[in-house]
């Protein structure tokens, strides 16, 4: 699988995306202490050679924060949405059974320090406000010749992406049944459709797919990878099962749970 994709992609200057397995929300382990999303879960995945998978919300300040709900509840001992606090107030709140604190984007990039790639996931309510696409955008543009990419469930983010960092690569990640999800239940169906399908891609033009596991065997992803040579990574892989489709539909993994 990898040795394939990074010949086949080398000359879009992705193959660097795709040459190790992707820790979802970093290499963590609550067990143990180590929390999603927190910078000793990109600590421990660097210390193993995997890229990192990372998402991030907006700050009531207009700062990207690294953090993957939009509440607080489940991952702190705080409840509460994450956009009606500041960054300094969020900074300072600890994770769930760690010491760590939620980490702003670019305190997060300044420990990774472009040891290893970084996709960024750009989370959205589909409701059109670009606030945090634009912040992550400044963010990473200070960081040139790091390896980052975007991604994003939202097509209009992907889009808005080719004039804000039109030097940075960009994803979609997709699905083909939204429906199950209570995140896009205020979408309508047409909208769900064009998602799945990727009929924004005309717009969008993203560099990358970001695909379901469990979806990996149907038209979008094998047709953008097989006919018009797009990287695709796939999410999230959690068991053996998942693995081998993994090896046999996508380029890379985004793994969660057990370590590759």
């Amino acid at each position: 699988m990898r040795d394939r994709s990074l010949s086949e992609h080398s000359q879009s200057g992705l193959g660097w995306l795709i040459a190790r397995p992707i820790a979802h929300r970093g290499l963590h382990d609550a067990a143990a202490g180590v929390i999603e999303n927190s910078i000793p879960a990109a600590e421990a995945a660097i210390a193993g050679r995997f890229g990192i998978e990372c998402d991030v919300q907006l700050s009531a300040d207009g700062e990207a924060m690294v953090f993957h709900d939009f509440v607080l509840d489940r991952l702190t001992a705080q409840t509460g949405k994450v956009a009606l606090l500041k960054a300094d107030a969020l900074a300072a709140i600890p994770l769930k059974g760690s010491q760590a604190t939620i980490p702003t984007l670019a305190a997060f990039l300044d420990a990774i320090g472009g040891r290893v790639p970084l996709v960024i996931e750009i989370k959205s309510r589909f409701d059109g406000d670009l606030a945090l696409t634009r912040r992550a955008a400044e963010i990473v543009a200070s960081r040139a010749g790091q390896p980052i990419v975007f991604k994003s469930f939202d097509p209009d983010i992907v889009m808005a992406l080719r004039e804000l960092a039109p030097a940075i690569p960009r994803g979609i990640v997709a699905m083909n049944d939204y429906s199950i999800y209570e995140d896009y239940a205020h979408l309508d169906d047409a909208k769900r459709r064009a998602m799945a399908n990727l009929l924004h891609f005309g717009e969008s033009r993203p560099d990358f797919l970001s695909w379901k596991v469990a979806d990996l065997e149907s038209a979008a992803p094998y047709l953008c990878r097989n006919a018009l040579g797009m990287p695709l990574m796939t999410w999230t892989v959690r068991t053996p099962a998942d693995c081998e489709t993994a090896a046999r539909h996508a380029d890379q993994m985004v793994f969660e749970g057990f370590t590759p």
